[in-house]
């Protein structure tokens, strides 16, 4: 099982099709909008722009688990990142990415270990799995990573299609 197999919604409703992103490179972040880490919205925003010609997508996972740090509806979520940051990348629905009710996607996520050795539980918002397009996790980035930090942009880089 891949991450592309699980089944997810996306954030305005309906199924958000995680297989759409086979044979793509995906970042996915659980973001958040009151998180001191927010502001990395506009570098997500970036990346998308810079690599979504090249096989690349953001997905953003709004999660409520962090001092309550997302506690918007999927309107409110969708409209501050819009008008607050111009993302355009796609979201899916508010989940539990900790504990008993963490959603079966970040069941497959949280196994995956970082370069700095971490593995198990996401630590807080804005933490970031690198997809391949085969489905695998490539990496693994602290919530405190700038997304536009060189060593993801060099991880996206070494999965993008060819």
């Amino acid at each position: 099982m891949s991450v592309f197999d699980v089944e997810i919604d996306a954030l305005t409703g309906g199924p958000a099709h995680l297989a759409q992103y086979r044979g793509r490179a995906v970042l996915i972040v659980n973001v958040a909008s009151r998180c001191g880490l927010t502001p990395q919205y506009a570098a997500l925003e970036d990346l998308q722009r810079r690599y979504a010609p090249r096989g690349f997508t953001v997905l953003g996972v709004p999660c409520n688990q962090f001092m309550g740090e997302e506690p918007g509806t999927p309107e409110e979520i969708a409209t501050f990142c819009s008008t607050t940051y111009g993302v355009t990348f796609p979201m899916t629905q508010k989940i539990d990415v900790l504990g008993e009710t963490r959603h079966p996607l970040y069941a497959e996520l949280v196994h995956a270990t970082g370069a700095d050795g971490y593995h198990g539980e996401v630590r807080w918002n804005f933490e970031k799995f690198l997809i391949a397009p085969d489905g695998t996790v490539a990496a693994r980035f602290a919530p405190q990573t700038d997304p536009d930090a060189d060593e993801v942009t060099t991880a996206i880089e070494a999965v993008l299609p060819r």
